[in-house]
């Protein structure tokens, strides 16, 4: 026999079937966009372990007919495109074919469906891709699939999911960005006999963003619309005061569907960032919609990734709609960013970093995000002031070694360097970094030493904070680690929770700021780690909250404050993050740099 064969059918099933098949969530995915393709107004999802071991979903939509459900899980069948010409017309979510053979090929598949006209339905059953069983079915109108044994037939593939509850927000994810999208349609999820999403059919977007995220997001949204060479946007964003830590909330659609792509992400960016300050990021939910043709969503299985035939106008279009409806053209931000020549410049440049990197970049670092660190020529460098010169009391006294009291501070550098000079050459320190390691080490000392954990700042009016299913599960899970960093927060009944006291340290932050804060620190994986390494995290995003931030000068006393806390510290290498605290530069290096050597 020659070196080349063709594979069995099964196994090139169940290879497509990884590219479209990532985990649970892709299922869900699947098989809500097949339901609204459907025309359904009502959908119920039921989870089970998260989704890892049962999967249902059922619609009021048109149903299928007896004689095309055999098609449905037959690869590359499908009703909604004929002709290669029809990609470029597409308008509906599921058109390759795909998703059902590829869901059959590694799970158990049950269905039941019928069409309003039809007097009976159809049941079938299909393993392993293949159809074991097909009958006659009462039931009614619409589509009921459940999947189970999810990757039964492929065991490596189950050994790459997380938790259940992680998988679980995976999946409410997904079902969230459909919801978004589809004000019309009635939603409803399930998990372990406990409802986690009850969202009625809404008049409007503002109306379901409201009920699918959030109540508080009503009054902090503002809408945005605008219009250019044929494309069309619309939705909201975010006032310049409520930010996020990530951009976990930023939602962006084109023509109903949602997608990751590096030109829309930058494009928002480069709109808000004018007049929010610096990593930190808007809540955004935008429709974009194109004529068909202007834009191919066949460049990826899955189809979260798209290219446009006009990059600059879409670009343009979503930079000058966000900045109308934000107001970053009103003198204050005019002021931020300096004249409006020098403004116009750094706005091209974006431009046409964001269209190189549209034009090459592949990958999920499409989503990162950088702002270079620069120096404000305007500010004039401080002589040196060895201001570090009174010895602590006995009982204070730091361990043995070098200490940074005993440097002598020089100056700030960008608002976020301390540059030290010491007996052995230069010392840099990142004020926020090292701040936010003195604020995590004593919350962990305070949470150990006191029993009901570190001490906390009432507040005279209790704060309630509406949540979205998955934020409001983690959140309750979590209160008794709250209570170690010094909040108290209780459930307050359907979709939100009430704060009744925050750290100390944090007595003037915005309390809704700071639930967002700890949430998308807990992103992910963290939400179902360990309860000790849970707890770091939360102590980690109260204290990047409440860390001095960059570009903030600070007084000489702050400065020698700062580095007696850090004298005091056990070890101070890195910040709770991982990052470095310092960097030394000894005077042979120096030397070396000035050719002394």
């Amino acid at each position: 026999m020659g070196k080349i064969i063709v594979l069995p059918e099964t196994l090139t099933h169940q290879i497509a079937a990884g590219e479209v098949v990532e985990r649970p969530a892709s299922i869900v995915k699947e098989l809500l966009e097949n339901a609204l393709d459907a025309g359904a107004t009502e959908i119920s999802v039921e989870l089970e372990r998260g989704g890892c071991q049962t999967i249902r979903v059922t619609d009021n939509g048109e149903g299928i007919e007896p004689e095309d459900v055999p098609l449905a899980f037959a690869r590359h069948a499908t009703s909604k495109i004929a002709v290669f010409e029809d990609l470029y017309r597409v308008r509906s979510f599921g058109f390759r074919g795909e998703a059902l053979p590829s869901i059959a090929s590694i799970s158990r598949v049950e269905m039941v469906t019928r069409r309003v006209a039809s007097p009976v339905g159809t049941r079938v059953i299909i393993e392993g891709g293949a159809i074991q069983e097909q009958t006659d079915a009462g039931c009614p109108a619409g589509t009921s699939i459940r999947v189970s044994r999810i990757f039964e037939p492929v065991p490596v593939r189950r050994k790459f999911l997380k938790g259940d509850m992680t998988e679980q927000g995976y999946c409410l994810d997904w079902i969230t960005r459909l919801a978004l999208a589809q004000p019309g349609v009635r939603l409803r999820v399930s998990a372990g006999g406990r409802t986690l999403l009850n969202v009625p059919a809404a008049k409007d977007l503002a109306e379901r963003i409201a009920l699918t995220l959030g109540r508080d997001f009503r009054g902090q949204l503002v809408p945005a619309a605008g219009e250019r060479d044929g494309a069309a946007l619309k939705g909201f964003v975010s006032r310049p005061e409520f930010t996020r830590s990530s951009t976990a909330q930023i939602y962006l659609y084109v023509n109903g569907r949602f997608v990751k792509d590096y030109l829309l992400n930058h494009a928002v960016m480069t709109a808000c960032r004018r007049i929010i300050e610096p990593r930190r990021y808007p809540a955004v939910i935008l429709f974009l919609s194109v004529p068909p043709g202007d834009v191919d969503v066949n460049v990826h299985p899955t189809k979260m990734e798209v290219r446009f035939r006009n990059p600059r106008g879409i670009y343009a279009l979503i930079v000058e709609t966000l900045s109308g409806a934000i107001g970053a053209g009103s003198p204050t931000a005019e002021q931020r960013t300096g004249s409006s020549d020098a403004g116009r410049s750094a706005y091209a440049a974006r431009v046409e970093e964001a269209l190189k990197r549209y034009r090459i970049s592949s990958g999920p670092e499409k989503l990162f995000f950088g702002r270079p660190a620069g120096l404000n020529k305007e500010t004039p460098i401080a002589p040196p002031q060895p201001i570090f010169r009174e010895s602590q009391p006995e009982s204070e006294q730091p361990k043995e070694g070098s200490r940074f009291i005993d440097l002598v501070y020089l100056g700030q550098v960008a608002g976020t360097y301390l540059v030290f000079a010491g007996g052995e050459g230069m010392v840099l320190v990142d004020q926020h970094a090292a701040h936010e390691r003195i604020l995590f080490e004593g919350l962990k000392r305070r949470a150990a030493e006191t029993q009901g954990g570190a001490p906390g700042q009432r507040l005279l009016l209790p704060e309630v904070v509406s949540l979205s299913p998955r934020d409001l599960s983690f959140l309750t899970e979590s209160i008794p680690l709250l209570e170690e960093a010094g909040m108290e927060v209780e459930a307050f009944g359907g979709d939100s929770v009430v704060v009744k006291a925050i750290p100390a340290f944090l007595s003037d932050a915005d309390v809704r700021t700071l639930i967002g804060d700890i949430l998308a620190g807990c992103m992910e994986g963290d939400r179902n780690l360990p309860l000790t390494e849970r707890r770091e995290k939360i102590f980690t995003a109260l204290a990047c909250r409440a860390a001095v931030k960059a570009n903030r000068p600070l007084s000489g006393p702050e400065v020698e404050s700062l580095c007696r806390d850090l004298d005091a510290l056990p070890r101070a290498a890195t910040c709770p993050h991982g990052r470095p605290l310092t960097v030394a530069i000894s005077i042979g290096e120096l030397e070396k740099l000035f050719k002394r050597r």
